[in-house]
This record gives structure tokens, C-alpha cells and sequence, in this order.
């Protein structure tokens, strides 16, 4: 067995089967788990997912969210240990594969359509 198929027999045992389908556009609320010295909490995140990168192991998602009149951007591996859970909270509607435009948007305008079915 050569390094390539061993990488790839790890990488399958650490994948997460669980997650549901995070699409571009998706408004989701990603649980993230939070070390405060001994404790640990759990903490909301909740926005437009933006862009996609990677694949396997490596895979991650782009959240973005407006917080008081500012833009945040959090990237979450989808494998991580450190996300508990991802919820769907709907489908959005777009014709792009990033949406990195959404920086320069405000208001109403930063908005993605709901996805009809």
C-alpha cells in the first residue's frame, strides 16, 4: 500500500456522513464549540453561506453575517471536531458560485433570494 492509498483510507474514516446539503446561497446556523479555559459552550453562528473550497478532508464553507453594521466572515471546515452541528435554515436562489460581490452590498440589496419549490 503506497502513501496516496493510506492518506485516503484516513481521510475516509474522518469524513462527517451527517451534515445536510450546504449549497451556495444557504442561509445556515453552524454550532461551533467554545474552549473557555475549563469550560466548554456552544455558540451560534448564523449567515449566508458565500463559497465552497476544497474537497475530502479539506473541505470548508464561508458564512457571512452583518452584525451591527459590520461584515463578518467566519470559515468553518466541515470536518472540524469544533463544529457540532449545521442546520439549514433555507435555500437561497443564485447564479454564482461565489458571492463575493455581497462585500460591496448594503442593506436590502446584500440580501439572496429564497429558493422556491
Amino acid at each position: 500500500m503506497n502513501s496516496v492509498e493510506a492518506l485516503n483510507l484516513i481521510s475516509k474514516d474522518s469524513i462527517k456522513s451527517e451534515q445536510p446539503e450546504i449549497k451556495i446561497g444557504s442561509t445556515v446556523k453552524v454550532s461551533v464549540k467554545i474552549k473557555e479555559g475549563q469550560r466548554e459552550r456552544i455558540q451560534a453562528f448564523e449567515g449566508t453561506v458565500i463559497a465552497i473550497k476544497g474537497s475530502g478532508v479539506s473541505k470548508t464553507f464561508t458564512v457571512r453575517r452583518v452584525s451591527y453594521g459590520v461584515g463578518v466572515e467566519r470559515v468553518f471546515p466541515v470536518n472540524s471536531p469544533n463544529v457540532a452541528k449545521v442546520e439549514l435554515v433555507r435555500n437561497g436562489t443564485v447564479r454564482r458560485a461565489k458571492l463575493y460581490y455581497l462585500r460591496d452590498r448594503v442593506g436590502k440589496a446584500a440580501k439572496v433570494k429564497e429558493k422556491i419549490k
